[in-house]
């Protein structure tokens, strides 16, 4: 073929070829969070908020699904009999530098975070595994914990007792798997930044800038990254701020906005498309029993129960659209033996009684010394946290001559007064770990470390040994109802409400799922239309 021929050949399929298109642009998911994650070590987690991150890295042996069903995580199936489960893992599922995701990585998490020199909070929730309790209180070495591994894909547990709700455990972080030789390396610095994070689900940290913003990039390595459509969830800011987050929105420079009492009529003037989710949380004050502290005296709790109206609070103070005054330990929406636990265990409700609530305020007088000091009222930082610890401080003054004195932390440094016990009542709250009463009933067991207040009943305690000693429902249900009762009539907490959360997005989002149970809100199967 001739030069000349040759470049008029070229020069025609220059013309003709299709245009290159554009790159796609990133699906990036923008969002506001009001605090930094406290805590990405998964053995040691405790907060929604870095449960809801590490939901988005991390995947256990299970996970939760499109409709908060239970489903195939990194076990592709298991067998499950009265006190042993056996998972077969994914021969696919890999960590984020591609090395394979295996059983011995969950048996180092599960024995690590059960070590008492860990001290994780969550080491209870380990307690079905055979001889956890035992490790986790120095008794027996963690070698001896009831699990092991055949081959890399093969997890056998052995489990203390039946329990019913287990695969609904190995979907919660503190079953999560960890490598152990990142973990050695990493040291005291394991999940303290991005670069010390090693992911094997979704998404992973790509940047941290704490106190200012948070990054996730697809995890290509992920089994499942073929499901995932974002590409990043990008966490840009970090306010406490309600007016600031709200002001991101409308500005279109976040894509998801939780919407409280003080923002709700502007964003019903701003036609803002609102849906509520109730989240399944129950929010209570807690008292604190460590000796010397004027709560631990139950007549000073009595005197507090009788002067306070849940249902004024919630219509007065919270103010959000389908929040439920708070009744008991357990909410309404646990399942019992056929129907809801509540159903089948109804609680009598108290009411207001400002004159008995005068009587117990002068027995615990007198068993005080002669004198009620003061109390501390430990909170949160945000808008809303302030303005119900202030109706409180009114309401304890106006009704019971009481001083409050308000102790407003950000989140990470009021968990850590919870944890130390510097207050007298904490404004706190609690979301259910799995499905079944047990989550909430377990929460005031003497041997939880989520039970701040160090609250310590022996009939307590005895009513959920006998709960999770069978699997008899009926048996374990009456057991839950009974230790509730006994909980109630001690005033181990009095509750203040069962939570609602009003939110909107942007309308090029679809798929955001939210969960009862497991990481709220849940983006794995949200999509963005450019």
């Amino acid at each position: 073929m001739s030069r000349g021929k040759a470049g008029l050949i070229l020069l025609l399929l220059a013309l003709f070829a299709p245009l290159a298109s554009p790159a796609a642009e990133p699906k990036v998911m923008r969002l506001v969070m009001t605090s930094d994650p406290p805590q990405l070590n998964s053995m040691k987690a405790t907060d929604q908020v870095s449960i809801m991150v590490l939901g988005h890295t991390m995947e256990g042996l299970t996970r939760y699904g499109k409709n908060g069903e239970i489903e195939p995580g990194i076990a592709e199936s298991w067998q499950l009999e009265e006190r042993r489960a056996t998972f077969h893992l994914r021969h696919g599922a890999v960590w984020a530098d591609n090395q394979p995701v295996t059983a011995q990585d969950f048996i180092f998490a599960w024995r690590t975070a059960l070590e008492p020199a860990t001290a994780s909070e969550y080491a209870f929730i380990l307690y079905p595994v055979k001889n956890s309790e035992a490790i986790n209180s120095g008794k027996l070495p963690s070698s001896e914990l009831g699990v092991t591994a055949p081959d890399p894909y093969t997890l056998e547990v052995t489990l203390e007792k039946p329990c019913g709700y287990f695969l609904g455990l190995t979907a919660f972080p503190t079953y999560l798997p960890v490598r152990a030789d990142f973990y050695k390396q990493k040291g005291d610095r394991y999940a303290a930044d991005a670069g010390d994070l090693l992911s094997n689900g979704p998404f992973k940290v790509s940047g941290w800038v704490h106190g200012a913003s948070l990054r996730m990039d697809k995890n290509p390595s992920y089994w499942d990254a073929e499901r995932i459509k974002l590409d990043r969830i990008d966490i840009p800011y970090m306010t406490a701020d309600p007016n600031a987050a709200y002001n991101l929105f409308l500005d279109d420079k976040i894509d998801m906005i939780g919407i409280g009492k003080d923002n709700l009529p502007r964003a019903q003037a701003d036609r803002l498309r609102m849906k509520a989710f109730a989240d399944g949380s129950i929010w209570f004050m807690e008292f604190n029993f460590r000796p010397g502290r004027a709560t631990a005296n139950l007549h000073l709790r009595k005197a507090i129960q009788l002067a306070f109206d849940p249902k004024e609070f919630v219509s007065r103070v919270v103010a959000i659209p389908g929040t439920r005054p708070g009744l008991s330990i357990i909410p309404h929406w646990v399942p019992g033996v056929k129907g809801r636990f509540r159903a089948e265990y109804p609680i009598k409700e108290v009411k207001i009684d400002l004159v008995e609530a005068k009587h117990q305020l002068e027995l615990a007088r007198q068993e005080l010394g002669g004198s009620i000091p003061p109390l501390v009222w430990l909170t949160g930082e945000t808008p809303a946290s302030g303005q119900q610890a202030e109706y409180f401080q009114a309401l304890f003054k106006s009704r019971l001559g009481i001083d409050l004195k308000i102790d407003k932390q950000i989140f990470k440094q009021r968990l850590e007064k919870m944890t130390q016990g510097d207050f007298d009542i904490v404004d706190a709250g609690w979301g259910p770990d799995f499905a079944d009463p047990m989550t909430y009933a377990e929460l005031f067991a003497s041997w939880n470390d989520n039970n701040r207040g160090k609250y310590k009943s022996a009939r307590y305690d005895e009513l959920i040994r006998k709960a999770q000693a069978t699997g008899d429902q009926q048996v374990r249900m009456d057991a839950m109802a009974e230790a509730e009762r006994v909980g109630l009539e001690d005033l181990v907490v009095l509750m203040t409400s069962e939570r609602v959360v009003i939110y909107a997005h942007q309308p090029r989002v679809s798929g955001i799922v939210r969960h009862v149970v497991g990481p709220d809100p849940d983006f794995n199967w949200t999509t963005l239309e450019n």
